[in-house]
């Protein structure tokens, strides 16, 4: 009894041990299989591109060739869009700093603080402290430290953009081979049934994919009209932002409207009240014509569970977190109607 009981305890011990070393490597890889799940949804988004192509009478190996080349050429386009603005508006800020500083110290904006504050001028001497800090040589090794991570972090970002577009084009090649491996994990009696929910969840997957780009596409198109037209600092670089952000369902909208919006700021009261209002009106087209239309044939996924999704998403990986995390609970949704509740009804 005793020898037995030892076996248990010691069983349990490994157990526990390996279920440590497991999650410690899961932890370990976690921007990696990140990058595998993006990669998928982003496989099964194109695919519809690629099968409409393989409609019109084009080998799948040509299909795949025609959209990949297009996503390279849209994401290079960006990068090559972007990276200069940013470059020469980092530039024109540290040439130009002190003008900026004592213009923003002259501006309406602030003298209204100033008297909300009781006219005690706290919001001059916080500007001024900050510009003084900025301009001690002493505080330089800090801020080179600062902008040393923020380069790294691009840097790793372009590096995964690589991985995703990699795996991205391995996903799509062989989603057909995965789909029929797949299927021989799944006992023969209920093939029929898993091949169905398989083909659903991808289908409605790969529509949901194309209609949030869609979407992110038409704010970050009608934000670059816009904001040029009120002289927006940057409008190429804030319509970008508006697309990206665009990505993530109900809460993206109008986060990249309250950052765009801040930056406007920048440019006098008047800029800054004009793309609020555009946006409110914008965020109103978006939730009641735009994306009934183009989301009609995804998943419906409730708004509480998309601010569920978004957020743990967003805490466990980022902004690509959110992005993956969507898709994920409109997969969850299809497997509980089309297996868990008929299953329930059968009993």
């Amino acid at each position: 009894m005793k020898i037995r009981s030892f076996r248990i305890g010691f069983v349990g011990a490994l157990g526990v041990l390996l279920a440590i070393l497991l999650g410690g490597i899961v932890s370990e890889l976690g921007t990696v299989l990140l990058y595998v799940a993006l990669a998928l949804f982003l496989a099964l988004g194109l695919d519809p591109v690629v099968s409409w192509l393989q409609r019109r009478k084009l080998p799948r190996w040509a299909a795949i060739l025609i959209v990949f080349a297009a996503v390279i050429g849209i994401f290079v386009g960006l990068i090559a869009t972007i990276v200069p603005i940013v470059v020469s508006q980092t530039k024109i800020i540290v040439e130009n700093w002190d003008d900026i500083r004592d213009n923003v110290l002259n501006s309406d904006f602030v003298a209204w603080l100033n008297q909300l504050g009781g006219g005690d001028h706290a919001i001059d001497d916080a500007i001024a402290s900050a510009g003084d800090w900025l301009a001690d040589p002493a505080n330089l090794g800090a801020l080179g430290g600062g902008i040393l991570a923020v380069g790294v972090g691009i840097a790793g970002g372009f590096t995964g953009a690589t991985i995703v577009l990699i795996l991205t084009l391995y996903f799509l090649a062989s989603l057909d081979s995965m789909k029929r491996y797949s299927t021989k994990f799944v006992p023969a009696s209920s093939r029929g049934k898993y091949r169905e929910v398989t083909e659903e969840i991808t289908g409605s997957v790969g529509r949901y994919v194309i209609g949030q780009f869609s979407l992110g596409a038409v704010n970050g198109v009608l934000s670059l009209i816009y904001l040029t037209i009120i002289g927006a600092p940057a409008p190429i670089l804030l319509a970008f932002i508006a697309f990206l952000l665009s990505l993530v369902p109900l809460v993206g909208t109008l986060t990249g409207a309250v950052i765009i919006s801040l930056v406007c700021l920048a440019a006098s009261p008047v800029t800054a009240l004009a793309a609020i209002i555009y946006y409110l009106i914008y965020m109103q087209v978006e939730a009641y014509v735009l994306s009934p239309r183009i989301m009609n044939r995804a998943v419906a996924v409730p708004g509480a569970l998309v601010v569920i999704a978004a957020v743990a998403g967003g805490t466990l990986g980022g902004v690509l977190g959110a992005l993956v995390a969507i898709p994920v609970a409109a997969s969850l949704i299809i497997i509980v109607e089309k297996v868990i509740f008929p299953r329930q009804d059968a009993h």
